[in-house]
């Protein structure tokens, strides 16, 4: 209760109703379920064998698919014998031909970039593999008979990062990129589960981390800190913030951050009562991230910039990512209630679309 003993809005799920018109609640606390899910039906497909023996990967995508795609590379970045990109535009890299694996990540398979990226890929005679549920993409892949992954999921596409991230990783899995996943991700739904537990709406404010940072976020600029393979989730997060809670966030990439944003920190000197940084931590990480982000603790206090520091739970890289997501996706969602925003539209993306449609080419 607030004070004169009115609930306060975000221990009142009843009143969201008004604002999460599409249920995207039930997309955000479904998490864990679906990546048991994705990864239960990413078992059901298999590569062919000639897909084994690549000299690099690219994965094509935007949004969502794209940020799976940084996570799954962020995942394999110390056992993948191989590089992995992420390409989000319309042209692929000179560097793709047929000793390269391209994995075309769309949810709706009508993404136009993704859909141009991934004809050249073809003409590269690249090791093409399809993840989507259905569009232009699928039918293309079906034409040209090459490997389809579909996606069972009904959502956003940003909600469908399980499928997004966990897909990828069983790709790269049965290419002898990846070392076998399944026992990795039972243990990361069981860890998500169990962080649902401590901050699902039933939990009051005064006991619920994710609500008590949404509430010190509302009406700030959230700025989010990834040290090295946390910096894919840094990204997820200024993106949910943005698409969830309708809300501009920027994000930044540990150490290079040290290398050029810290001085920006004086100015304008209006905006730092506006930004809140937000500091990724992992025990995972090499030790020097520690020391940065203690660090950049001293120079935002010198500086009078507020910051909040999260400690990412997890034993391994997919759990920590996994675990990481589910919270700052739930912090998102929240902080749209607080904005009294609809965390399921996409009407100014929409519009774009229409735009570009109507100038043609």
């Amino acid at each position: 209760m607030s004070g004169g003993g009115k609930m306060h809005i975000l221990d009142n799920p009843q009143a969201w109703a008004e604002f999460d018109r599409a249920g995207m609640l039930q997309q955000v606390s479904g998490l864990p379920e679906q990546c048991q899910r994705a990864w239960e039906d990413a078992l059901r497909y298999t590569l062919p064998s000639d897909y084994r023996g690549v000299k690099n990967v690219l994965i094509l995508g935007m949004g969502g698919s794209a940020i799976g795609g940084d996570l799954a590379a962020a995942i394999a970045r110390y056992e993948s014998p191989c590089p992995i990109a992420v390409c989000r535009d319309y042209r692929i890299p000179s560097w793709v031909g047929p000793e390269t694996l391209v994995i075309a990540s769309s949810y709706s398979g009508n993404t136009e970039e993704t859909l141009a990226a991934f004809h050249q890929a073809l003409e590269a005679k690249a090791r093409c593999v399809a993840v989507t549920t259905g569009g232009k993409l699928g039918s293309l892949a079906e034409e040209k008979g090459v490997p389809l992954w579909l996606i069972n999921y009904q959502g956003q596409p940003r909600s469908a990062i399980g499928y997004s991230l966990l897909y990828l990783l069983r790709i790269l899995e049965q290419a002898g990129l990846v070392e076998g996943k399944t026992g990795e991700v039972g243990k990361a739904v069981v860890l998500m589960k169990e962080l649902r537990e401590r901050i699902k709406p039933e939990v009051a404010l005064e006991e619920n981390p994710a609500k008590k940072l949404a509430l010190e976020l509302h009406g700030a600029i959230p700025v989010v800190y990834g040290p090295g393979f946390l910096a894919p989730v840094a990204k997820r997060w200024k993106g949910q913030f943005n698409e969830n809670s309708k809300n501009w966030s920027f994000y930044e990439e540990l150490p290079e951050a040290h290398h050029n944003a810290v001085l920006g920190y004086p100015n304008p000197a209006e905006s730092k009562g506006k930004l809140i940084v937000l500091l990724l931590n992992s025990s995972l990480e090499h030790p020097r991230h520690e020391a940065r982000l203690r660090i950049t603790e001293e120079v935002l206090a010198m500086e009078g910039v507020p910051y909040r520091s999260v400690q990412v739970e997890g034993d391994n890289f997919l759990e920590q990512i996994l675990w990481s997501v589910h919270f700052g996706d739930f912090v998102s969602y929240y902080l749209a209630i607080l904005n009294k925003a609809d965390p399921q539209s996409v009407a100014v993306i929409d519009y774009i679309k229409r735009r570009l449609a109507g100038l043609g080419g």
